[in-house]
């Protein structure tokens, strides 16, 4: 099996720092049949007590009104999703051929289990966006 490279939307909203607010908002939105594997939950660095909160992918209303309810809005960051099989250099691999072609990444999480890899890479424009999926559709196929 090759790689699949989507452009997802992040949703992203203000979480209280407190025991059980984020088991509240990623309840929410499972219980509405999200499938999340992108999550991040980290402090604000200029509001104690409080964090942020970034979630995808999110498909359709049930999912989506179910992230509006507890506060998350559809962000504006542009993400590529690269799901596919891991090897050995595979993230620097991805960054340098994006770097050659020109393309800035914004921000990169990865993980890899299984003998399987995902990332969601982050970039500055949703023309990079286009261009970092066919730059990298090329390579990974």
């Amino acid at each position: 099996m090759g790689f699949e490279i989507t452009r997802v939307d992040a949703w992203v909203g203000e979480i209280e720092d407190r025991p059980g607010a984020l088991g509240v908002k990623l309840g929410t939105v499972m219980r509405a049949g999200a499938d999340l594997d992108f999550m991040i939950a980290r402090p604000l660095a200029d509001g104690p007590g409080a964090g942020v909160l970034f979630i995808a992918p999110l498909h359709g209303p049930e999912q989506t009104g179910a992230a509006e309810e507890v506060g998350l809005r559809k962000s504006r960051i542009q993400l590529l999703r690269i799901e596919g099989p891991d090897r050995p250099g595979l993230g620097a691999g991805l960054a340098s051929t994006l770097a050659d072609a020109g393309i800035n990444i914004r921000g990169l999480s990865g993980t890899a289990l299984g003998g399987r890899s995902l990332f969601y890479i982050r970039f500055d424009s949703s023309d990079d966006v286009v261009r970092a999926a066919q730059v990298l559709t090329q390579i990974l196929g």
